[in-house]
């Protein structure tokens, strides 16, 4: 069993940053693969960025590519989303979520366990 708990969300303004960071319970996380996914009211949840376990191989949205990097720190148990360049259509909610398995997925349901979210908002 893996939990995941997700903080440093906040309001911005466009053009500036945030790194989000994504705390796991559980030995086993360094062997799990992680994903960031997002979702804005109204509209269906999204896939931003996904890491395999060794942080080796990374996959991005296109929306996100170049300004967004997903890493890891596995002996923190810990994934990170460091967001810059910033854009108003990126606030939505922000969750974290890791999967069985040491590969990389862009399909939420290939994950297993999710984070609540946390909040990212972007001023224009």
């Amino acid at each position: 069993q893996v939990q995941v708990v997700e903080s440093g969300g906040g309001l911005v303004q466009a053009g500036g940053s945030l790194r989000l960071s994504c705390a796991a319970s559980g030995r086993t996380f360094s062997t799990y693969g992680a994903g960031w996914f997002r979702q804005a009211p109204g509209t269906e949840r999204e896939f931003v960025a996904a890491i395999n376990w060794s942080g080796g191989s990374t996959y991005y949205a296109d929306s996100v590519k170049g300004r967004f990097t997903v890493s890891r720190d596995n002996a923190k148990n810990t994934v990170y989303l460091q967001m810059n360049s910033l854009k108003p259509e990126d606030t939505a909610t922000y969750y974290c979520a890791a999967r069985v398995g040491v590969g990389i997925s862009y399909s939420s349901p290939a994950y297993h366990y999710w984070g609540q979210g946390t909040q990212v908002t972007v001023s224009s």
